[in-house]
């Protein structure tokens, strides 16, 4: 059965409002995850966020009527997005052992690049202007001029590239799972249902990759470690990404993915106000430049 789907050409205010909302907490989520990760092992923290998720979605479509299962030719594209989301967090918690958080951030954020490039081909009314193109690169050397102290400050890390090649892969595979969703019938699936093959797929995924790489499992973690995990499930892989999805359906992927540029500059300024860190002319250079890059995307 396909859906009619309103779309939208252009970003209006309700669609900025919500990706703002969204960046901001996956930065904030940078922090969540590092208050977790002294106590919970990586993988085995994604495989807690995602079985909540899974769950709370389930739940979700139950009290809300949204059917899941009724077949509808998105299964393999769904479970194909939900394959190449999981890769993506297999990366990202992987290269996280190789090279700092800062390296990896950069290599994973060239995922606008693999949607803009991409996306075009398959749906024409997806192709950037020139000066969308040029916003779009502003953005990315905003988001790498932020980062560029962290990469002369720290000291060099044994097998570094590998997390660098891991962070990269991710941000790929994010761009492939935006084209996924856009580029199929899951285009036309609801947002509960798209977003419910990328969390149970992971939530598969996740205990697989945790188990062969021999992590420790246990619930006997502190207040705040609970705290910071039921955070990361509810409002992040629930809420936000169920945002993300309802929005993929209505708005322009490849203006939308633009704005993503804003997560790591959020990762840093909460890092300013939370952990102390330093607030740099870099950083202040660098949210002007992902404003402007954003501007520039997102103009009619």
């Amino acid at each position: 059965m396909s859906l009619s789907v309103e779309r939208r050409p252009h970003l209006d205010s309700l669609a900025i409002t919500l990706l703002v909302v969204c960046c901001a907490f996956w930065g904030f989520q940078q922090i969540l995850i590092k208050v977790a990760v002294a106590e919970v092992p990586p993988l085995w923290q994604a495989t807690l966020r995602f079985w909540g998720a899974t769950a709370l979605l389930w739940l979700w479509c139950v009290a809300r009527g949204v059917p899941l299962f009724h077949r509808d030719g998105t299964l393999g594209a769904g479970l194909l997005a939900g394959l190449l989301f999981a890769g993506e967090f297999a990366f990202i918690y992987l290269g996280l052992q190789f090279t700092s958080a800062s390296r990896l951030t950069v290599f994973l954020y060239t995922s606008p690049f693999v949607v803009a490039l991409l996306l075009p081909r398959v749906v024409p009314g997806e192709t950037l202007r020139r000066i969308q193109w040029v916003g779009l690169v502003i953005a990315f050397a905003a988001v790498a001029l932020a980062f560029s102290e962290g990469f002369r400050q720290a000291s060099p890390v044994a097998g570094q590239w590998r997390g660098d090649a891991m962070g990269l892969a991710a941000g790929i595979l994010w761009g492939l799972t935006t084209l996924t969703i856009r580029a199929s019938r899951m285009a036309t699936a609801s947002a509960e249902k798209t977003l419910f093959y990328q969390v149970a797929v992971t939530a598969v995924v996740a205990p697989v990759v945790s188990i062969a790489l021999g992590e420790p499992w246990g619930f006997t973690y502190s207040a705040q470690a609970w705290g910071s995990i039921a955070l990361q499930t509810v409002v992040g892989a629930f809420a936000s990404y169920l945002t993300w999805m309802w929005m993929l359906r209505h708005y322009p992927a490849t203006q939308m993915s633009t704005f993503t540029f804003l997560t790591p500059v959020f990762a840093l300024v909460f890092g300013v106000l939370l952990l102390g860190e330093p607030l740099t002319f870099k950083l202040m250079i660098a949210l002007a430049g992902v404003a402007a890059g954003i501007v520039l995307v997102s103009r009619r």
